[in-house]
C-alpha cells in the first residue's frame, strides 16, 4: 500500500471492521505544521444544507429486514438505493456510480474478507441528498468485484454517517429521523444501552440463555447491514456448547468478500439486553470463523431490533431501544 492507505476488515459483504482507518502522516517538514494543523481541525463531514434545522425526516425502506435509504448524489437527479450499515468501517458506493459521477480517487483500502482480500479505491467529491438533508462524506470507497453485481443496492452509508448524526429508525412508519448530535435531547422512556467502540462499529453487552437455562455474558456488535436477526462466532459456540443436535439446526454457508464460510441456522432461547428481551431470535452458529473479532460472541442485525424504534446516539456512547 502507498502513503495514505489504510486497511478494512469486511468478513461479509454487508459488514465490515475497520483496521487502522487514520492515514499515516510521514515526512513533514516544519514548513508544512500550520497548514496541515488548519486542514485536522476542518471538519470531516459537511452539516446539512438549512443549517437552521436540528432534525431531518428521510423516507426509508424495508428488504429483508434490512433499511434501505433512497437517495440521490451530486446533481444526477437518478434515485440510489444505499443500505443503513452500521458494521460498516467506511461508506461505500458501487463502481459503475464511481465513474458516471467522475469521482476523484484520492487512495486506496485492503479490504480482507473469509477467504481472501481485495483493494478498494477511495474517492471524494460525493454530496448524498435524503430528502433536505445533505451528507458529504470525507472519503467514500468502492470494491471493483461489485460491478459484477446487479445494482439494486447501490452504495453503504457506514460508520461515518453514524457519527455525522443522531440516527433515529423507525421502521413501522418507515422514515429515519436524522439528529444534530449537540442538540438532541432525548427525554423518552426507552431502554439506554451503552455502547463501546474497539474499533469503529459499536458494541454492547448482553445476555444469552442457553437450553439448559443460564445466562450467558455476551460481547454483541450491532450489525444493521447484517440480513440475520443474530450470528454467533464458532469460538464462542464451541466454548459454550450452544450448537445443538443436527435435528434442531439447519445447514447452510454465510457468503462474502473473498469465499464463504459453513453455518448452522437455529435459535436461541433468549438474549437480554437490558430489562428488554429477544425470545428465540434465529440464529447463524458459525462452524469456522467469526462475523467479528473474536473478543466478541457475535453479532445483532438489523431484523433482531425491528420492533423497536431505535435511537444510535454516538455522540453519547449509547443505543436506545423503544418499544
Amino acid at each position: 500500500m502507498q502513503d495514505g492507505d489504510f486497511a478494512v476488515r469486511f468478513p461479509f459483504a454487508t459488514r465490515a471492521k475497520t483496521r487502522n482507518l487514520t492515514p499515516v502522516l510521514k515526512r513533514i517538514s516544519s514548513l508544512l505544521l500550520l497548514p496541515l494543523t488548519l486542514l485536522m481541525l476542518t471538519p470531516p463531514h459537511s452539516f446539512a444544507a438549512d443549517v437552521t434545522n436540528t432534525t431531518w425526516t428521510v423516507p426509508i425502506e424495508v428488504v429483508r429486514g434490512r433499511i434501505m435509504v433512497p437517495l440521490t448524489i451530486n446533481d444526477d437527479t437518478n434515485r440510489h438505493i444505499f443500505l443503513l450499515d452500521s458494521g460498516y468501517g467506511i461508506n461505500m458506493i458501487h463502481p459503475a456510480l464511481v465513474e458516471s459521477l467522475a469521482l476523484k480517487r484520492v487512495g486506496s483500502i485492503d479490504i480482507i474478507g473469509i477467504a481472501g482480500r481485495e483493494e478498494a479505491g477511495t474517492y471524494d467529491g460525493a454530496k448524498l441528498k435524503m430528502g433536505d438533508a445533505i451528507y458529504t462524506p470525507r472519503r467514500i470507497a468502492s470494491l471493483p468485484s461489485e460491478g459484477r453485481r446487479k445494482r439494486g443496492q447501490e452504495g453503504i452509508l457506514g460508520s461515518g454517517f453514524f457519527r455525522r448524526y443522531v440516527v433515529e429508525i423507525d421502521a413501522p412508519a418507515k422514515v429515519m429521523r436524522l439528529h444534530e448530535p449537540k442538540s438532541f435531547d432525548y427525554s423518552g422512556k426507552g431502554e439506554i444501552l451503552k455502547l463501546a467502540f474497539p474499533k469503529d462499529t459499536p458494541v454492547i453487552e448482553a445476555e444469552i440463555t442457553d437450553v439448559k437455562g443460564n445466562l450467558i455474558p455476551v460481547r454483541l456488535e450491532i450489525d444493521t447491514g447484517c440480513d440475520g436477526p443474530m450470528c454467533l462466532g464458532s469460538h464462542f459456540v464451541k466454548a459454550h456448547e450452544l450448537l445443538g443436535t443436527e435435528e434442531d439446526t439447519k445447514g447452510g454457508t454465510r457468503s462474502g468478500v473473498g469465499g464463504g464460510t459453513k453455518v448452522r441456522y437455529g435459535n436461541v432461547p433468549q438474549v437480554k439486553l437490558g430489562k428488554l428481551t429477544l425470545d428465540k431470535p434465529r440464529t447463524s452458529f458459525f462452524l469456522e470463523g467469526s462475523p467479528t473479532d473474536e473478543t466478541q460472541a457475535g453479532h445483532l442485525g438489523m431484523p433482531a431490533l425491528l420492533k423497536f424504534k431505535v435511537i444510535f446516539d454516538y455522540s453519547r456512547n449509547r443505543m436506545i431501544l423503544e418499544e
